[in-house]
């Protein structure tokens, strides 16, 4: 005997059968039960989501004759009269599919719609099925229009599509369209352990994840694969032989990816895609199953009670809710969309493996600093343009040449940059002069030009120094500098104000609704119990006075101001300007690093 394929012995047989298409069985069989019957549908859907199928349990419901010959129009169609077993086995003589892929001509159609002035010879209604309908030619519509809008009252027309899109308006107006959609991989996955075990195949419910994955949204490519692996497998499904037939990549290489971006270590990235290059596993999988696993955690992070409905039987659930506590949440979103993008790099790339690289180190250099300083330097680094004062002392009689940019040396001694800057000009007897002070750096200094007008410094807030601020600036600084807080909750720890603070509830404020976050605010709490403080933290939105990145700014501001006074106080400065009526370059000084 031979053997069946499981994608057509368990293909279904009536509407109750059908899985994932809930909202077509339900529509059409509302419409069996009233016998509001149109007299043409349209099933558009990717492949194997069941449009061939619905048609003939469509066109079974129609001319079923009951299991005592006496039945009529139904939607649970009995599948034992003629008519059912004829439908089932090809043979029904009033029931025509039509494979317009390969009978897309104008004849092929004039000669089915022929068969349309004679009666139903056994059934109740012919039933032309026509699969996809897309490939038909434009003159094949044409010649199908007349009837399709106006069949005799025993035709019924069934037409199938993967491609809506090319099927003529005319042809869609006509018809009830009903689009049956891609299946979950939870469907599938159900589907397909409800098939094993009528088949009394054993079966590792990770492998049957994987295939459920695999088959895109298609129960008949979960079916077959199913097939395949059984075979593969020597009669059982293991999730190693599951791997190895579809070229998938193992979870935990994608854990050890994840975890290593998270903690910055790019070796062990690098490290990683060479194991992934041996063993020949692909680098598009790879993508995709960081995206998964990201969406996952995602998920978590933004909704953190569904750590609590987690399904136990799911191996990765435990890996998935440690990395999810682990990795910010904002760091998880641009994970994923570096890694959503970056599989379409793969191609473009000379080597899929190099271009795997790229983008986990592209993932590796977006990760925000952790350390206060920087977040510090970045936050303060409009704040070195200072406006230019004017010297009092008016400038020699000199004819003013065009301005000449000077070599910025780093560090280089003071008079190398006085000579580059006096270099083809004549040069006064000038005493020696001591170089300036090493709280100078970076400054250039320029001939005498025309100078726009200095731009204006921004204006930094006032704040008002509290007890609880010092304190406050203090924990903060503490918990950055240590990297115990990063991106979002290092913001919102720097941005907040503490208003009041108690043995056991810390009330603090910031100005903008998205830094109170729930994930932040309980990642902060936990950083601070770690620190030895614990409380419980409360948030509100409003004006603040008083915060640590408002006495970062300040600061820098200060250091910047004495900085200035300190290069323009220079008496080697000093001299170069009154000489040569030269002019110090906006944003050339900077502050000595702390």
């Amino acid at each position: 005997m031979s053997y069946l394929v499981l994608a057509r012995k368990y293909r279904p047989q009536n509407f109750t059968e059908m899985v994932g298409q809930e909202h077509v069985v339900q529509a059409l069989t509302n419409a069996l039960t009233q016998q509001r019957l149109h007299h043409a549908y349209l099933f558009t859907g990717t492949r194997g989501v069941g449009k061939t199928t619905v048609s003939r349990i469509l066109a079974k419901s129609l001319n079923c004759q009951g299991a005592d010959g006496q039945g009529g129009i139904t939607a649970t169609p009995c599948g034992v009269c003629q008519a059912c077993r004829d439908i089932d086995s090809g043979r029904f003589v009033d029931y025509t599919e039509l494979d317009a892929a390969s009978n897309r001509g104008v004849d092929e159609v004039q000669s089915l719609l022929e068969q349309a002035v004679y009666k139903p010879v056994q059934g109740r209604f012919k039933v032309f099925m026509i699969d996809e309908v897309h490939m038909l030619t434009n003159t094949a519509f044409n010649a199908m229009l007349k009837t399709l809008e106006e069949p005799p009252e025993y035709l019924k027309f069934v037409l199938a599509t993967t491609d809506p899109q090319k099927v003529p308006a005319t042809v869609l107006s006509r018809c009830l369209q009903f689009n049956l959609r891609p299946m979950a991989p939870e469907t599938v996955l159900e589907h397909l352990t409800h098939v094993l075990a009528q088949e009394n195949v054993p079966a590792e419910a990770q492998a049957l994840r994987l295939l459920a994955r695999g088959a895109r949204g298609s129960m008949r490519d979960a079916l077959s694969l199913t097939d395949q692996a059984i075979a593969f497998g020597s009669g059982q499904i293991a999730e190693a032989a599951v791997r190895l037939m579809l070229g998938s990549v193992d979870r935990s290489y994608v854990f050890q990816l994840i975890d290593a971006l998270a903690r910055g270590d790019g070796k062990t990235l690098v490290d990683t895609v060479d194991v992934l290059r041996i063993n020949g596993l692909s680098g598009a999988s790879t993508l995709e199953d960081m995206s998964a696993v990201l969406q996952r955690m995602a998920v978590l992070q933004a909704v953190p009670q569904r750590a609590a409905v987690v399904d136990a039987s799911d191996p990765d659930a435990a890996e998935v809710l440690r990395l999810a506590a682990l990795l910010p949440a904002d760091e998880t979103q641009l994970l994923y969309s570096i890694c959503l993008h970056g599989r379409g790099e793969l191609g473009l790339a000379p080597d899929e493996y190099s271009a795997l690289t790229m983008v986990l180190l592209r993932l590796l250099a977006f990760k925000p600093e952790g350390a206060m300083g920087v977040v510090a330097e970045k936050k303060t680094l409009k704040l070195a343009a200072e406006p230019v004062t004017e010297p009092a002392a008016p400038a020699p009689a000199l004819p003013a040449p065009a301005a000449i940019p000077v070599p910025v040396p780093v560090p280089a001694p003071a008079p190398l940059a006085a000579s580059a800057v006096a270099e083809n000009i004549p040069k006064p007897p000038v005493a020696p002069v001591p170089p300036a002070a090493t709280a100078i750096e970076n400054v250039v200094m320029v001939a005498a030009a025309p100078i726009a007008a200095p731009t204006v410094a921004p204006v930094v807030a006032p704040v008002m120094d509290t007890a609880d601020g010092d304190w406050w600036h203090g924990v903060v600084h503490s918990l950055a500098a240590s990297e115990a807080i990063t991106a979002l909750v290092r913001e919102l720890a720097l941005q907040s104000q503490l208003i009041a603070r108690h043995a056991d509830h810390w009330l603090l404020r910031v100005e903008r609704e998205s830094l109170n976050q729930p994930m932040a605010r309980e990642r902060l709490r936990t950083a601070l119990e770690a620190a030895g403080h614990t409380a419980q933290i409360e948030i509100e939105v409003g004006p603040i006075t008083d915060s640590p990145a408002r006495r970062n700014a300040v600061l820098e501001k200060e250091r910047q101001r004495l900085a200035h006074e300190t290069v323009m106080n220079d008496p080697f400065v000093q001299t170069l300007v009154q000489a040569y009526d030269a002019k110090i370059v906006p944003g050339s000084i900077t502050p000595p690093p702390r």
